[in-house]
């Protein structure tokens, strides 16, 4: 079995953070899709690739979660972690303890640490740093004998274990990942008969496609903006790769001759401002009055659906239809929805092996993370 050590080679010092994507060099990316290949081949011909022989993966998970979860746990027995789940509320952070106190608590015989948080804009990704920064100091005074790594199983800014995937599906859908080099994809914002849906997903893929030389149209109906940083990382990693990344309000616009199709309902950036702000006040009524009033708005564009018509209209009719999961179906999970039944039917092995590579993402993840001679220990992995 071969594998393409040079990235790994690039690599001067992998971060104990993977947080978002834009803060990883291409090397340290290229060397996460050619780790979780490798362990994706291993586990295909029933090989092991278990990396510890003790400790623990910590997971904490603030809100619902099938595939993410799934796979973060997978990952870590695999690798041959121990899984804990953190249920907050039985935990003593109820009665005021710390960030710090917490993250060092968890972490004695820790060796990576997963946190989902995704609700609250503004709030995630800081919880994540701050946890990272607790983790550094708990190292530093020598509380814990190593830092663990820190997985963002999805926040408010990125989600990155699933552009990851994503990045992964389409380099072996189109053969490599120079292949992806101008191909067109069309990230577009879909109707969903629910609201606040996060942001993270649509984020997650212009951040990271444009750096790998692919050409991203981002569509959705005027007034359903993402973050304004994000849109501007985009941009910049765009103008770095020399891809395009492109705005329009036209869902066809989007599709015409795209190579892939990604439509996928999320929550206006103002909404989820407002959103975050009546949740963390606790003011129930309002919420109520604010989701009724995005429903009321997303009913607008009900036309915004990834239909038969709409496929026609991308490269020689046939273009990849992606989505994280779980889509709203039209006709099986709602009534209106994200797509029509046929179109997903017809792609829904697609989308299920797209969700197939999370698992071997997250263990390269966990690998990287904690391992300060990766070349050393794959060396003997193929070895044994």
């Amino acid at each position: 079995m071969k594998f393409n050590f040079d990235d790994l080679r690039s690599i001067e010092n992998f971060s104990k953070n993977f947080l978002l994507t834009w803060e990883h060099s291409i090397e340290e990316l290229k060397a996460t899709i050619h780790v979780a290949e490798l362990f994706r081949k291993l586990h295909k011909e029933g090989k092991s690739f278990r990396q510890f022989d003790t400790g623990l993966a910590v997971s904490i998970f603030r809100d619902n979660s099938t595939r993410t979860r799934y796979s973060f746990q997978s990952a870590a027995n695999a690798l041959g972690l121990a899984v804990m789940d953190l249920d907050e509320k039985k935990s003593q952070i109820a009665h005021g303890e710390t960030v710090r106190e917490t993250a060092n608590m968890l972490s004695f015989m820790t060796q990576i640490v997963g946190i989902r948080d995704d609700m609250f804009l503004g709030q995630g990704n800081s919880y994540m740093r701050e946890v990272g920064e607790a983790l550094d100091m708990g190292f530093d005074e020598g509380t814990l004998h190593q830092r663990p790594g820190l997985v963002n199983l999805q926040c408010d800014i990125d989600h990155p274990t699933q552009s990851m995937s994503d990045l992964a599906m389409l380099k072996q859908y189109f053969g490599s990942l120079d292949a992806l080099k101008g191909k067109k994809v069309a990230m577009t914002w879909a109707y969903s008969p629910s609201y606040g849906k996060p942001l993270s997903v649509p984020q997650g893929i212009i951040g990271l496609l444009p750096r790998f030389g692919i050409d991203v149209t981002l569509a959705f109906p005027e007034g359903y903006d993402l973050i304004p940083d994000v849109i501007n990382t985009a941009r910049a990693n765009a103008n770095i790769a020399g891809s395009e990344f492109t705005i329009t309000n036209s869902m066809t616009d989007a599709f015409t001759n795209a190579d892939v199709v990604y439509p996928k309902s999320w929550a206006p950036f103002h909404v989820m401002e407002k959103r975050t702000e009546l949740l963390m006040t606790g003011n129930d009524e309002s919420l109520k009055d604010l989701e009724q009033e995005c429903l009321l708005n997303n009913s607008s564009f009900t036309d915004w659906e990834c239909t038969e018509d709409k496929m026609k209209l991308t490269k020689n009719g046939s273009a990849l239809y992606m989505h994280c999961l779980p889509a709203d179906i039209t006709g099986v999970s709602c009534k209106q929805g994200e797509v029509s039944a046929s179109v997903f039917e017809r792609y829904r092995k697609e989308t299920y092996l797209e969700a197939s590579y999370k698992p071997f993402i997250i263990a390269a993840m966990m690998f990287l993370l904690t391992t300060d001679n990766p070349i050393e220990k794959i060396s003997k992995l193929l070895k044994n």
